[in-house]
C-alpha cells in the first residue's frame, strides 16, 4: 500500500497513555467510567428526556455495568474517548464522549448529555470544553456534533460551548416517534504556527 502523503493528524501513542482526567476549573470532573457507576447510569438512562435524545434505556444494573466499562475499553483501542461528568462528592451529572474517531483526518463526533437534576447549570457546556481542549491538545482538528431540531436545549448547550451550527441533515436519524432532521455543529482547532516556519524577523528554521 503507498503511504499517505499526509497524517496522521493525531499520534495513535496519544491512546497509549491511560486515559486522562480532565477539570472544567469550576467543579466539574470528567473522569474514566467505572463499573461502580452501573447503578447511576442506570438510572440516568431511565429518564424520559435521555431515552427520548438518546433512543436507549437500561434494563439491569449489570446491562448498564457492561455499557459503562465498554466505554472505558474503547481508550486502549483508540476507537473512542468518553467520560463521566462527576461533581465534586463524585455524583454523576452527565456525559461527554468522542465517537467515530478518525486520526488520520484528526475528526471526531461529540456526544453529551446531563442528568436530570443537573439540568439548568450548564453542566453540558462546561463539560465540551474540557473535552475540546483535551482534543484539540491532542491533535483533533475537527470536532463536529448533531441533535434532534427539537431539541433546543441541546442546541444550546453546543452553540454555548463554541460548536457553531453548519446546518441540517433532513430526515436523518429513526426516534421512537418517527424520522428527526439533525441540527449540524462543529468546532475546528485554533490554527497552529508551522513547525519549522521561521519566527517573525528571525533566521530561517534549522533542519
Amino acid at each position: 500500500m503507498a503511504p499517505m502523503l499526509a497524517g496522521p493528524a493525531v499520534d495513535p501513542d496519544v491512546f497509549a497513555s491511560p486515559q486522562p482526567e480532565l477539570d472544567t476549573g469550576d467543579g466539574l470532573r470528567l473522569r474514566r467510567w467505572t463499573r461502580e457507576d452501573a447503578p447511576a447510569l442506570r438510572a440516568a438512562y431511565a429518564d424520559p428526556a435521555i431515552q427520548r435524545w438518546h433512543i436507549r434505556s437500561l434494563a439491569s444494573d449489570e446491562e448498564a455495568r457492561d455499557v459503562a466499562v465498554g466505554w472505558a475499553e474503547r481508550w486502549a483501542g483508540a476507537t473512542g474517548a468518553s467520560w463521566a461528568v462527576v461533581d465534586h462528592d463524585d455524583r454523576l451529572r452527565g456525559r461527554v464522549a468522542l465517537r467515530d474517531l478518525s486520526l488520520h483526518d484528526g475528526s471526531a463526533e461529540v456526544a453529551y448529555w446531563t442528568v436530570a437534576e443537573a439540568r439548568g447549570r450548564r453542566v453540558a457546556p462546561r463539560a465540551l470544553r474540557a473535552a475540546t481542549r483535551w482534543a484539540f491538545d491532542a491533535g483533533f482538528h475537527r470536532l463536529w456534533l448533531e441533535h434532534s431540531t427539537g431539541n433546543a436545549a441541546s442546541c444550546r448547550a453546543a452553540v454555548t460551548a463554541g460548536f457553531d451550527p453548519e446546518g441540517v441533515r433532513r430526515s436523518a436519524v429513526l426516534h421512537t416517534d418517527g424520522w428527526h432532521d439533525m441540527h449540524a455543529h462543529a468546532r475546528i482547532a485554533p490554527a497552529r504556527p508551522a513547525r519549522d516556519a521561521p519566527a517573525p524577523g528571525g533566521p530561517p528554521a534549522a533542519r
